[in-house]
């Protein structure tokens, strides 16, 4: 009997070793042949980042801004990042994945409809099943993962228009700010080979241009165009819980590993790299913005290390697949010393009323970062680009930049445009008294 068990012992190790390289040799001939395969780690991994990501709005985002704002309006903003959460992904599975990520009718060189936007050749998920394949992770992991950038960023221009946008017009234009901005943008940009950005060679790895300079420069023209909150800026309206806001701070930090180490789409040295570069950048920007206080102020202040740490994430994010620690570094000191001045001195001197400082953060932090990967890409300052040319660079960054600014300007004001058909703003006595009671009947406290 122990004889039979050990023969059988024997026959299952060799069934697997056999199983094992039949299976390593159909890859490598999958491989050999130009198909994807599987990879079990790759898919773990971003599986993970998938939720490091999501959990980046919900509950990081939602907390980071709700600890800025007054209390009278600290639930609907929660309300608003929740909320668009949900109303993104239906949008993302209906056509919004089809549209920034088809490919159909797209070739290298070639210039036409689809080098702007997809079609809707995979509207509902149509022909993705769980077996399909996008590299080395299935399709349908590849369409969440990509669903939470859509996610964060309408909810990153929340933070423009807080205390005084109607949660009706806010949901219209998101829904509206979404198709006609960030899907093309997306596309262009991710989009492969045939997208005009792609073509053209430009840098982008983890959304500087895709998500942190539409937001940013969107931003801007949301407040704007609706306009100051009441008693701006004489009225005091300093952050209602800083512990709450330092608290979403952490979480933005530590899921920023998975939004910018994800996009590398395998378990790999590039992961590691970028994750590395992000905790440098946002170390660097963080302790770079409090010494500003520091010597300005005389003391250093919890809002601006947490406004400083986003300002070196949001900066590092174009760059985080491309460039070194030495990068990093050079990216967290430029966006530290830039998102400072921007978030404090040129909003004083242009009198916009950006609540949360979305443009200086996101817009200013992240054109840093579109800019700089052009110089610390190149091996020569310890990047993965072996004879970049970086001029040539720099100038393809900068024109795909600008292009990406006037188009969200346009797209931006004509959302808006089609939101004010249900009023931009609540009525003055609403502001007054919060949005928490006059668009949601509800406190976010007990007072």
């Amino acid at each position: 009997m122990r004889k039979a068990r050990r023969l059988l012992g024997l026959g299952t190790v060799v069934v697997a070793s056999v199983m094992a390289l039949v299976s390593k040799a159909w890859a490598q001939d999958a491989l050999e042949a130009g198909q994807d395969v599987l990879d079990r780690g790759d898919t773990a991994w971003i599986l993970t980042s998938t939720a490091l990501v999501l959990f980046m709005t919900i509950p990081g985002l939602a907390l980071f801004y709700g600890g800025l704002v007054r209390t009278k309006n600290v639930l609907s903003v929660l309300m608003q990042c929740f909320t668009l959460t949900a109303i993104v992904t239906v949008i993302w599975i209906v056509a919004g994945y089809s549209l920034a990520f088809d490919t159909t009718g797209m070739s290298a060189g070639t210039t036409n409809l689809q080098s702007f936007i997809g079609t809707l050749n995979k509207a509902f998920l149509r022909g993705i099943a769980p077996d399909t394949l996008s590299g080395s992770i299935p399709e349908v992991l590849f369409v969440l993962f990509q669903l939470t950038f859509a996610i964060i960023t309408p909810a990153l221009i929340v933070g423009a228009f807080a205390e005084r946008m109607k949660f009706a017009a806010m949901l219209l234009f998101s829904v509206i700010w979404l198709a006609v901005v960030y899907l093309p943008i997306c596309h262009m940009t991710w989009g492969g080979e045939g997208a005009f950005f792609a073509d053209m060679g430009v840098f982008d790895f983890a959304g500087g241009i895709v998500v942190h300079l539409t937001a940013g420069t969107a931003a801007l023209v949301a407040a704007v165009v609706v306009g100051a909150r009441n008693g701006y800026p004489t009225t005091p309206m300093t952050p209602h819980n800083l512990t709450m806001c330092l608290t979403g701070t952490g979480m933005l930090w530590v899921g920023w590993f998975g939004f910018n180490g994800g996009s590398a789409l395998a378990a790999n040295g590039d992961a590691a790299m970028a994750i590395l570069v992000t905790q440098i950048s946002a170390s660097v920007a963080a302790l770079t913005w409090i010494a500003i206080e520091w010597v300005k102020l005389g003391k250093p202040s919890a809002l601006g290390f947490a406004t400083g740490a986003i300002a070196g994430l949001a900066a590092v994010t174009p760059a985080s697949g491309f460039v070194g620690p030495a990068g990093g570094f050079a990216i967290g000191l430029a966006s530290g010393i830039v998102c400072w001045w921007a978030a404090t001195q040129l909003k004083i001197k242009l009198g916009y009323d950006d609540s949360l400082d979305v443009l200086g953060v996101h817009g200013v932090g992240g054109l840093i970062g579109v800019l700089l990967v052009a110089v610390f890409a190149s091996a020569s300052y310890g990047g993965n680009q072996e004879g970049l040319d970086i001029g040539a660079q720099l100038k393809t960054q900068s024109i795909a930049a600008a292009i990406t600014i006037v188009w969200t300007v346009i797209g931006t004001y004509l959302a808006l445009k089609v939101a004010s058909i249900v009023g931009l703003r609540v009525h003055a006595d609403d502001e007054e008294t919060g949005l928490d009671l006059t668009q949601h009947t509800e406190r976010g406290y007990d007072l």
